[in-house]
């Protein structure tokens, strides 16, 4: 069975950090891509970055560039997405996604993980 699955949520202070992590099984996710969403109360989902095959990070939220970073553990089938400096701003829910390229849209990703709440707040 496909199957993507976000842990690392929870609470976290301005300022804080948290690392996402996105375990895949039935897959090797280090031929696809993957890219993180967020959906904040009462708004759409957004895309906030992709790492490509080659690594790459590709940013689509310009509030994230130098705050957030992806990364993977082939050995562990993860990614994960490290966030610093976090704002009240970074509240949602955030969601991992595979596709073959990346993209800003949510409609190209194939098989999504249930998510994970993040919430910045003191």
């Amino acid at each position: 069975q496909v199957q993507l699955v976000e842990s690392g949520g929870g609470l976290v202070q301005p300022g804080g950090s948290l690392r996402l992590s996105c375990s895949a099984s039935g897959f090797t996710l280090s031929t696809y891509v993957i890219g993180w969403f967020r959906q904040a109360p009462g708004k759409e989902r957004e895309a906030v970055l992709c790492i490509s095959t080659t690594d790459r990070n590709i940013y689509y939220a310009e509030s994230v560039k130098g705050r957030f970073t992806i990364s993977r553990d082939k050995g562990k089938n993860t990614v994960y997405l490290q966030m610093n400096s976090l704002t009240p701003e970074d509240t949602a829910n955030y969601y991992c996604a595979t596709n073959s390229d990346c993209s800003s849209s949510e409609k190209r990703y194939d098989v999504w993980g249930q998510g994970t709440q993040v919430t910045v707040s003191s």
